[in-house]
Parts: structure tokens; sequence; C-alpha cells
């Protein structure tokens, strides 16, 4: 998935994990075009003036914000940020793209990197100093308009976990103190780890209201009362976070678990059955009718590839593609050639099952959708054995020391917010 680099909190996304975001992408693009969303690009650097226009905003990120300070040997007169995020790189060039009620809703959105200097200790996927993600930067005429595209863009980002990753979500808004510096509010999708009994968020849309058109005079002519009127914006954005997330709810003891919709390789035929006693007519013969097999399923949707390594045997390959976490592992040896077979095993169970040969792809085709249906009602069962409804507060602190996820009453005031993080910690 990953190896490391000389920079601590940077990691390599090799073609495994990187091939994963490229799924999400895939899956999203088409779908912020049907939104009106243009794709664009904004520079990596931001100036200091620009990124301290907006204190409360900035407040948030300037722990993490990494500086440009130098040019070879010279220092610069003013130091340069790397993004942390884009609206204070984006927002300036709004209020001269935007100036008619003609020119709303504006709706861009980029494909990027942004650097935040984690003090934290690193993981990768989760908590990394450089990482990808989308960011969305829309403007409307009013604030109805802006909240029903922050919850369109929610519900993209659920069907991502649920439709893709297998993965259930929970839709909700997040406290006062954990929204999004300078929003009105935060929306969020939040999953459920097992292991840890722990939610984790998995991505968010912000309604930023007027608070970053005022600053930076995003306005725009009011063509009923001709006055100039201030727009009012979200953000939203997804990262790479979803890969870590991934691995976290399906992985196993014995590996990566893929869900079969985002798996690079769905389906990696195995010859077996070759033994020193075997001729080289019968070696071809086996190798070419895998890699016709592999053809076949290739023509059924499936992504597949055959691996016809001759210096490991079927043993160690077995455990290579259970440790890659590959959805189907399909076995073929001279005895499957004489009965018109092969043997297909499901990573996610282990299930070991007989196919005929001239319906593999067909059957295999069924078990990847057969397998992320389990895959996502597993996860479900799994949250939902830690799911507590409350509304005492005695039986919200021994729910939460159990690892549970709580529904409960909640004001959304932040003294209650504060008080309910200090009385639960104790």
């Amino acid at each position: 998935m990953i190896d490391y680099y000389d920079i601590s909190g940077c990691y390599i996304l090799r073609p495994w994990s990187y091939s994963i975001w490229d799924q999400i992408r895939s899956f999203l693009s088409p779908q912020f075009k049907k939104l009106g969303v243009k794709d664009g690009y904004f520079p990596i650097f931001v100036s200091k003036a620009a990124l301290e226009r907006e204190k409360t905003h900035i407040a948030d990120f300037a722990p993490e914000v990494a500086w440009v300070t130098r040019s070879g040997g010279a220092a610069l007169a003013e130091h340069i940020a790397v993004r942390p995020t884009s609206e204070t790189a984006m927002y300036p060039a709004y209020a001269r793209w935007i100036q008619s009620h003609r020119d709303l809703p504006y709706k861009l959105n980029q494909w990027n990197n942004v650097v935040r200097w984690e003090f934290k200790q690193p993981q990768p996927f989760l908590r990394s100093r450089e990482f990808l993600w989308q960011e969305g930067h829309t403007a409307f005429r009013t604030k109805e308009e802006a909240g029903e595209e922050v919850l369109q863009i929610l519900d993209l980002y659920a069907r991502i976990y649920e439709e893709l990753l297998a993965i259930p979500v929970i839709k909700g808004r997040k406290t006062e103190k954990e929204k999004f510096a300078g929003a009105d509010y935060t929306t969020t999708v939040e999953a459920y780890v097992p292991a840890s009994g722990r939610a984790i968020q998995g991505a968010t849309s912000h309604h930023l209201g007027q608070n970053f058109s005022k600053m930076f005079e995003i306005v725009y002519d009011d063509a009923e009362t001709q006055e100039k009127n201030y727009v009012y914006q979200n953000s939203w954005g997804i990262t790479t976070r979803t890969i870590g997330v991934m691995v976290l709810v399906h992985g196993d003891d014995k590996g990566l678990v893929l869900p079969p919709r985002i798996a690079e390789i769905q389906a990696v035929v195995v010859p077996c059955g070759v033994t020193a006693a075997s001729t080289a007519d019968e070696r071809k013969a086996l190798i070419d009718s895998c890699k016709a097999l592999v053809d076949d399923l290739l023509a059924a949707g499936i992504r597949a590839e055959g691996d016809y390594r001759d210096n490991y045997s079927p043993g160690w390959k077995f455990n290579h593609w259970e440790l890659k976490g590959v959805p189907v592992r399909v076995e073929l040896g001279p005895k499957d050639m004489a009965n018109g077979q092969v043997v297909a095993v499901q990573r996610f169970s282990g299930d070991k099952m007989t196919l005929k040969r001239d319906v593999a792809g067909k059957e295999i085709v069924a078990l990847l959708e057969r397998t992320h249906g389990q895959m996502f009602d597993k996860a479900t069962k799994d949250r939902d054995a830690r799911l507590s409804e409350v509304t005492k507060w005695e039986d919200f602190t021994a729910a939460l020391e159990k690892k549970h996820i709580l529904l409960a009453p909640f004001c959304g005031e932040i003294s209650c917010e504060d008080a309910i993080k200090n009385d639960s910690a104790r």
C-alpha cells in the first residue's frame, strides 16, 4: 500500500493504494459534474497576507502551517505558506470573478494535495503531513441554496463509503467546537472502527455562511433590490484517509480485505498442480488455459490478472494475494481443466467453491457483488452491536466506557459540549 519516506509523516502511495484513490475520483467526478461543479487548480502557495485575513480560520491551522522562508541562500521578504486548505487562496479570485447574480451559483472543485505539519504521532493515511484530497468551494445567492448543497455533497460522501468501500456511516453535524474554523456549521460522515471502539471522521461538508464573503468582499449585484449582497458559501472535501478507514474496518489477521468495487485486481488466477514430473507441453497447456480464463474474466468486466511466476509455489502465491486483499482467487490445475471447472476462493470469508469453466466469468461477477453486500452487512452488524441509545447521564458514561457509539439528547450549546467532554473523560 505504502512505503516510508525520509521525511517524517510523509508516505509514498504505491499503485495498490493509489488505484483506490483513482476509483474514488472516478466515482465522484461525474457526480460533481451532474451538480454543475467544474474542476480547476490553484497554486500550492498562499501569501501570508491572504492566509491571515481570516483570523478565526487561520487560528485553527496556524500550528500546522508549513512556511517557505528562503530561496536558495536568501531569506524571503515575505514568508509563503504551503496550503493547509484553499479558502484563503481561492476567495480573492472569487471576489474578482463573481460580480452579478448571473455569475451564481459558482461551483469549483480541485483535486490536489495539502500540507499540515502535524505534531502528533503521524500514521499512514490517517494522520500524515501531506495528503491528497478534493476540495469543493461554491457560492450561492441564498442560504437555502447553499444548505441544500451541503447535504447533497454529504450524501455523495456517504455513497463513497457505502457503495465503494462497503462501510456504513452515520451522517451528522459537528459540535460548535469541532466544526471547521470559520464555518457556520459542519456536517460529517463518521465510520466506526471495531478494533478501537472509536468513530473516525470520513469526510466533511461545511456551510461557511457569509463569513468568508464578508472577509474577501465576494459580492454580487442583486437583480431585485439593485443592491450589492454577500454570497453564501460552502466548502467540502474527502481525503486519502478513506483508504485508512477501509483498512481499519475490513482488515484481518491475514492482511488487507479489499471491497471488490475498489480493488485494483478483483480476481487473480493462479495455476496449480504443476509438478517436477509435468512436461513442458503440460505446463504450457495449463498457462495457456489460465490466460484464456483471464481473458474471459476481463471480457466479463472483471479486473483480473494471472500470476505466472515460476519461482514461487502456489501456496506462497495464495498467501501473497491474501495479504494484498484480492477479493477472489481462482485456482486452475490439470484436473480442473479435464473436468471443465475452476476453483474460486473468496478472500472475505475464505469460502471455496467449484465453478463450471464456461460460466466462470458470470459466476465470479455475481460473487463479487455478493462479497460487497456481505462486507457491508458485517461492518453494519459490528457497528450496530456497539450502538446505544441513552437518555440518562449514568448510562451515557457507562456505555462510553464500553466503547459504544451513543445516540443521546444534546442541546448543542458549547457549555454542554464542554461538560460532556470533561465529565466523560473522568
